[in-house]
C-alpha cells in the first residue's frame, strides 16, 4: 500500500527515539539528583495503605533512579530496596543513601526472590516499563495482596503561569511528554487500579527550574543547539513573570498515583449438587 513504508519508518523512529529517551538519564545523574523534586508523604502513604500497619515493610522501588522516591519511602518508615538499571544514577542512590541495598537490573528482569517483597513502587518510571513482562515479574516478587503502586509529579498545569510555562517547554517538541495519562493499566495478576491526585510543590528559583526542566529525557536527547535555545526561552520566560522572575518560588506540581494489589491464587468454583 502506499505509504506503508514511510508509516513503518515513522514507527520505527518513535520507538528508537522512545528508547533513546528512556536510556538517556544517566549522563545527567548528578543533575537529577539535585533538582527532581521529591514525592509527597501524602501519595506515598496512600499508595501503601492496602498492606496495613505492617511495622518496616520491605518496599522495592523499582526504576528507583538517583532514590527521589526511596527517601519518601525511608521517611514513612519502610526498608527499601533500590533496583536501577543505570549505573550512573545506582551511583547517586547509593552515594545519597548508602545503607540502602541497590542493585542493578531492571522491571522486566527483577533480581529478587519469589514473595520476597511487601509493596513495589516506581517513581517517574513506569512509562518506560515492558508491561507485558514487568507484571508478571512485579507479582513474582510480592508477597500474598502486596502493593504495587506508580507515582508521576506532573506541572499543575491549572495554574496560569505554569500553563504558559508548558507552552514555552512543549513549542515544536519532537514527541510526547513521557508521563502519566488517562489510561488506567490492567492485568490479570492485579486487582483493578485505583487513582488519586495529591497537590505538592517544589521550591525552585528560574536557574533551578530551568534546570529541572533540563533533566527531562525530551530535553535531553535533543541536538545540543536546540537544547540550549529551549532552555533560553524557558529562562527568559520565567524572568518575565512575576511570580518567578526573583528569588525563590513554590512551583506548583500534582502529584498523580495508581495503585493496586495481588492476586491471591484463584479458588476453583464450588462444586454443583
Amino acid at each position: 500500500m502506499p505509504g506503508t513504508g514511510d508509516s513503518t519508518d515513522q514507527a520505527l523512529d518513535r520507538e528508537d527515539l522512545w528508547a533513546q529517551r528512556a536510556s538517556s538519564f544517566g549522563t545527567q545523574a548528578a543533575v537529577y539528583a539535585e533538582h527532581r523534586p521529591d514525592y509527597p508523604a501524602a501519595g506515598i502513604r496512600w499508595a501503601l495503605a492496602p498492606i496495613g500497619d505492617r511495622q518496616a515493610p520491605v518496599v522495592l522501588d523499582l526504576g528507583a533512579g538517583t532514590g527521589k522516591l526511596t527517601e519518601g519511602l525511608l521517611a514513612v518508615g519502610a526498608e527499601v530496596i533500590a533496583v536501577e538499571p543505570d549505573d550512573a544514577m545506582r551511583a547517586e542512590l547509593i552515594a545519597r543513601f548508602p545503607n540502602v541495598t541497590a542493585l542493578s537490573g531492571a522491571a522486566e528482569t527483577i533480581p529478587l526472590p519469589d514473595a520476597s517483597v511487601d509493596a513495589v513502587v516506581a517513581g517517574q518510571a513506569f512509562h518506560w516499563f515492558d508491561q507485558a513482562r514487568a507484571f508478571p515479574e512485579i507479582a513474582r516478587v510480592l508477597r500474598a495482596n502486596g502493593v504495587f503502586a506508580a507515582f508521576w509529579n506532573m506541572d499543575d498545569g491549572r495554574v496560569e503561569w505554569v500553563a504558559g510555562l508548558q507552552q514555552v517547554v512543549h513549542a515544536n517538541a519532537p514527541v510526547p511528554s513521557a508521563g502519566s495519562d488517562n489510561k488506567v493499566p490492567s492485568h490479570p495478576l492485579f486487582t483493578g487500579f485505583e487513582r488519586s491526585e495529591f497537590a505538592h510543590t517544589h521550591r525552585r528559583t528560574a536557574e533551578s527550574l530551568t534546570a529541572t526542566i533540563g533533566t527531562h529525557s525530551r530535553t535531553v536527547v535533543i541536538p545540543a543547539e536546540q537544547r540550549a535555545e529551549l532552555l533560553n526561552r524557558i529562562r527568559t520566560y520565567l524572568r518575565s513573570r512575576p511570580e518567578t522572575a526573583e528569588g525563590e518560588f513554590d512551583f506548583p506540581l500534582q502529584t498523580d498515583v495508581i495503585r493496586t494489589t495481588r492476586r491471591t491464587v484463584d479458588m476453583p468454583p464450588p462444586q454443583q449438587d
